[in-house]
């Protein structure tokens, strides 16, 4: 079976999306039956092309590695360039639109028009873009009921590690009584820097040297990036609608060396932490800095890594860890979900 995606936006999710399929995408073809064929590209910055019988994602790759563009996307019959992510999604013969552009932590704009016009056309999203499911999950699942197509999003709270996947199925059944996590990769590896001896704006160079946060660290670090991801798992996992407004939300960047010492002292470790608990008087959440104890099993996660607590009335408490971003790993997240789309599968 050929399934024809189309890519709205091409940095470091999307690119990993294709060097997977330049991997795999034979040995998907044979065990699961699916050939993914890229027919279009669309990236505000780095330019756009569209073959509607697909594009060769080597060709691609190579013009990506040369010129950090696709303006050197070799030319053929039916290649078309210059359309906007707008145009693509109408005019592209693409079955499911794979919004990869960057978060919007204020308003989840452009992702949020992409995924309308695109489930609006009857066509399936995957995105691991947490702005759209965070703010306006409600009207894109109702608008993808109403056209009969789909709309998955693993890759928006852990990367490629299934989280909201896991509660769909595996703990399925289970009335989930609370949700804690470390949500935030860049800000749980600046406080295990900060434990072995480094300043906060020392450990935040060195994520930025190493990858892990942006030049502008904002969202990371005062919490929005978590708080989005909150949302989304309160919204998704327990069905409560919650506004952003009334989640609580702080960072890490008043936390000192001092009260990294001192919580060693208490037998305890600082962690930004989201949490959600369902109560008599409904569903609460909120992020921030908390001391752990040593025993929780959030206490023991360090670097750049994620991890979440889902206490259940049945399964009682289970955790997962994993990498909560990555180029290889988010691409993962959107692969797993085309894959389960096709097949029918949550």
């Amino acid at each position: 079976m050929v399934h024809k995606l189309a890519l709205i936006g091409f940095g470091t999710v999307g690119q990993g999306f294709v060097e997977i399929l330049l991997r795999r995408g034979a040995d998907i073809a044979r065990r699961h039956g699916i050939e993914f064929v890229v027919v279009a590209i669309s990236d505000a910055v780095k330019g756009s092309i569209y073959c509607p019988h697909g594009l060769d994602l080597a060709d691609v790759m190579t013009a990506m590695e040369e010129t950090g563009t696709l303006h050197h996307y070799p030319d053929g019959p039916l290649v078309i360039r210059g359309w906007d992510s707008l145009q693509t999604i109408r005019e592209s013969n693409a079955q499911t639109i794979l919004e990869a552009t960057v978060t919007n932590v204020r308003d989840g704009e452009p992702g949020l028009t992409h995924c309308r016009e695109a489930l609006s056309r009857g066509k399936n999203v995957v995105t691991t873009n947490k702005g759209p499911i965070a703010l306006a999950y409600d009207e894109l699942s109702q608008l993808a009921d109403r056209q009969q197509c789909r709309l998955l999003f693993e890759g928006t709270v852990m990367s490629g590690t299934p989280v909201l996947r896991l509660v769909n199925t595996a703990l399925v059944g289970n009335h989930i009584r609370s949700i804690r996590g470390i949500l935030n990769g860049t800000s749980n590896f600046i406080l295990s820097q900060m434990e072995v001896g480094l300043t906060f704006d020392e450990a935040l160079q060195e994520a930025q040297r190493r990858g892990y946060a942006e030049a502008d660290p904002t969202a990371d670090v005062d919490g929005w990036d978590a708080q989005l991801k909150t949302l989304i798992l309160a919204r998704t996992l327990l069905g409560a609608s919650i506004d952003r407004t009334a989640i609580p939300c702080k960072g890490i960047r008043t936390i000192s060396p001092r009260d990294i010492m001192a919580a060693k002292q208490r037998e305890t470790r600082f962690k930004l932490i989201a949490r959600i608990d369902a109560t008599s008087h409904g569903i609460r959440a909120s992020v921030g800095p908390e001391e752990v104890a040593l025993t929780d099993p959030l206490a023991g996660i360090a670097g750049a890594v994620n991890a979440i607590t889902f206490d259940g009335d049945l399964a009682g408490s289970v955790t997962v860890v994993g990498a909560g971003a990555g180029r290889v790993e988010t691409g993962y997240a959107l692969l797993v979900d085309c894959i389960n789309l096709v097949r029918g599968t949550i």
